[in-house]
């Protein structure tokens, strides 16, 4: 896979900015989403680009239809427009099959059959004797041994239709893409700008898919954002680390980069990121109090 435009001398043409807002449809959008689509929308009407939505809706459990009409009616009242159609993940599981297809036939791609009580508990064991390495996110990186497992045990046991994760080695794939770095247009959480050197090894051995879910953020986001030209990712601290990951898969893919630019997060009374699953007020329940577009424009500050 290779969404890069070339001319003769491999050099990518000119094109008009390309921004995109990418909520997931699993809760109200509140002020930290109406940060980032701001940031966005406004970055593109002044630099004469397009702006996209996009729908990331692969988590079929959590994601609902009525969460997903919300999003177009809130980011129509701040005076957001998108163009059409837009792209919902779930229409697309085919792409990111071919990225699967292709690490996977590179031998960078693994099946593990842990359940997530498995992993819990094979953490702690190891935990009990000394400290388990944890990503950036604070979750303990894979414990298991499935990377061992041969082909035909691999095999036997995806035949046996058990649940699985495809997982990719992270030790391979780095052999693979050693000099990884981005240049932060934005700030990261610890202020780091410029040239950051990416460390995808500190996230272990990522998830790509799932038998359930055949695809994964960090899978689909980096084939997302190549497919749909996006030239500017304008998001929140808390993704900055997860560019580690996104920086590799997309050498691995032969994907062109976008430039990175993270901004800062609106934070609750106690100093915590406005989260859906928490009691960050939504949109609509300020608007339904009488705030209007210009006031939550105000309350997220300058874009």
């Amino acid at each position: 896979m290779d969404c890069r435009i070339k001319s003769g001398n491999d050099k990518s043409f000119p094109m008009p900015p390309v921004f995109r807002f990418a909520p997931s449809p699993n809760g109200h959008l509140h002020l930290g989403h109406a940060l980032s689509a701001l940031k966005n929308f406004d970055a593109a009407r002044r630099r004469g680009g397009r702006f996209l939505l996009r729908i990331e809706d692969i988590d079929t459990v959590r994601c609902k239809p009525e969460y997903e009409a919300a999003i177009y009616e809130d980011l129509a009242w701040l005076g957001i427009a998108w163009e059409q159609p837009v792209r919902r993940q779930s229409e697309h599981l085919s792409d990111y099959l071919v990225g699967i297809e292709r690490l996977s036939g590179e031998g960078l791609v693994y099946p593990g059959f842990e359940s997530r009580a498995e992993i819990a508990r094979l953490v702690a064991q190891r935990e009990a004797q000394a400290p388990w390495p944890r990503d950036p996110d604070g979750a303990p990186l894979y414990p298991g041994l499935a990377k061992l497992l041969s082909r035909h045990e691999s095999a036997q046991l995806l035949n046996a239709d058990l649940p699985y994760a495809l997982r990719l080695d992270m030790a391979k794939a780095r052999a693979r893409a050693r000099d990884l770095s981005w240049v932060e247009r934005g700030e990261g959480p610890n202020g780091e700008t410029g040239t950051v050197i990416a460390r995808p090894e500190k996230w272990g051995d990522v998830i790509l898919a799932r038998k359930e879910t055949q695809t994964s953020y960090h899978l689909s986001v980096v084939i997302d954002d190549a497919l749909q030209g996006v030239t500017d990712v304008v998001r929140g601290q808390d993704l900055f680390w997860s560019t580690s990951v996104h920086r590799l898969l997309q050498e691995l893919l032969g994907l062109p980069q976008p430039a990175y630019r993270h901004h800062r997060l609106i934070l609750d009374v106690a100093g915590r990121k406005l989260s859906k699953s928490g009691p960050a007020t939504s949109l609509r329940e300020l608007r339904a109090a009488g705030a209007t577009p210009a006031e939550i424009r105000q309350m997220v500050g300058p874009t």
